[in-house]
C-alpha cells in the first residue's frame, strides 16, 4: 500500500535526465532497537516475504531441527536453483525419509536466468524442487517429521509448525503480528513493521552463540552462496561486508544486520529489485565498517542503464552519505 510519507529510495536516469523514481521506506536501528536513521515511515507495515526466512528457520531450529550449517543456510534461502541448492534440498528431505514429491512449492524454473535458460534448452520443465523456496520447505517437512506432525498440511496457518513460526516472528520483531497472508510459495507470510523487521535482524546477530536465531545467522554468514547464489546481490553483500547478515525478499523488501547490532530494513513500494539493491548498497556505504569492500559496494550501488548497447545512465540511490 502506497504511503504519502514514502521517500525516494532510488532514481533511474538516462542521458542526464531522471526518467523515474522508486519510492519506499527504509530504517536503520542500533543494537537497542532505537532508530538512528530513517527515510519514509520507519513503522510502515509490510509483508516481509522472504526476508522473514531467517526467522522461519530459527523457529525450526528451536523445534529441534539439526542441520549442517550449509543446509541451515539453505533453509533460510531464496536460492538460485544451482545444483548445490537442489542437491541440498534433496539431502534435507532424504534425512527425513522424504523426497521432492512431498514438497508443496508451486512448480517453477530456477530463479537464476542462466540456470533457467539451461533448463529450458535441455527440455526440463518446472519442478517443485526448482522453486527458490524449496530449501525452506524441505526444512519445514523435516521439522514436521522430527516432531511427529502431519506433513500433508504443513502450510496450513493452524499447523503446529506455522503456529511456532508465528510465535518466533512475534518474539524477534517485537510486533504483535496479527495479520497473516499466503506467500508466493504457499507458506504463511506475516505483516510486521519495518522497524520490527530491522529489530529481528539485529536480535539475530546479537543473540548468544547457541541460540536458534544466532545459529541461523551464523550459517547464512558462513555460506552466503547458499542463501542466494553465484550472481545474486544478497550473496555479494555478505561477502563484501565482514559479518553481515542479509536477506532479500520479494516486492522490494530487504533486511540486513551488522555484527554490532546495527539493523537495516527497507521496502520499495513498487517492488523493484533494482531499487532495493542500490538502496541497500547506499545504506551500507554509510554504516558498514572500514573492513568492508567499498569497491564491491560501489559496484552494487549503481546499475547501468543502456542505450544502443552502451551505458547512458544508471539506477542509483540518493541515500548515500554526502561524503561518498
Amino acid at each position: 500500500m502506497t504511503s504519502p510519507s514514502a521517500a525516494v529510495l532510488a532514481t533511474y536516469g538516462r542521458s542526464g535526465f531522471v526518467e523515474g523514481v522508486h519510492i519506499g521506506h527504509a530504517v536503520v536501528v542500533d543494537a537497542s532497537g532505537d532508530i538512528t536513521d530513517a527515510w519514509g515511515d520507519p513503522d510502515h507495515a509490510l509483508m516481509a516475504r522472504s526476508s522473514a526466512k531467517p526467522m522461519q528457520a530459527s523457529a525450526m531450529v528451536r523445534l529441534g531441527l539439526e542441520l549442517p550449517s550449509r543446509l541451515l543456510a539453505l533453509a533460510a534461502s531464496s536460492h538460485s536453483g544451482e545444483a548445490r541448492h537442489l542437491d541440498g534440498a534433496r539431502e534435507i528431505l532424504a534425512e527425513a525419509s522424504l523426497d521432492s514429491s512431498a514438497l508443496q512449492t508451486p512448480p517453477d524454473f530456477p530463479l537464476d536466468p542462466i540456470v533457467r535458460d539451461a533448463w529450458i534448452q535441455s527440455g526440463r520443465r518446472p519442478t517443485r524442487i526448482g522453486m527458490n523456496c524449496s530449501g525452506k520447505h524441505s526444512a519445514m517437512l523435516a521439522t514436521c517429521r522430527l516432531r511427529g506432525w502431519s506433513t500433508h498440511d504443513y502450510l496450513d496457518p493452524g499447523h503446529p509448525l506455522q503456529v511456532a513460526i508465528l510465535d518466533e516472528v512475534r518474539s524477534l520483531t517485537g510486533d504483535p503480528v496479527t495479520e497473516v497472508g499466503i506467500d508466493g510459495c504457499g507458506a504463511p507470510v506475516h505483516v510486521m513493521s519495518l522497524r520490527g523487521l530491522a529489530r529481528a535482524g539485529s536480535a539475530a546477530v546479537l543473540a548468544s552463540a547457541d541460540s536458534p536465531e544466532r545459529r541461523v545467522a551464523d550459517a547464512m554468514r558462513e555460506h552466503p552462496e547458499m542463501v542466494g547464489g553465484a550472481d545474486r546481490d544478497v550473496t555479494a553483500f555478505m561477502r563484501a561486508v565482514p559479518g553481515l547478515l542479509a536477506k532479500d525478499g520479494a516486492e522490494g523488501v530487504y533486511v540486513a544486520a551488522l555484527p554490532d547490532g546495527t539493523g537495516i530494513a527497507m521496502k520499495v513500494e513498487d517492488g523493484s529489485a533494482r531499487g532495493r539493491q542500490v538502496a541497500m548498497a547506499a545504506i551500507l556505504l554509510r554504516v558498514a565498517p572500514d573492513s568492508a569492500s567499498r569497491t564491491v559496494l560501489e559496484a552494487l550501488a549503481s546499475i547501468p542503464m543502456l542505450g544502443g548497447g552502451r551505458p547512458v545512465g544508471a539506477v542509483e540511490s540518493p541515500l548515500r552519505s554526502p561524503t561518498d
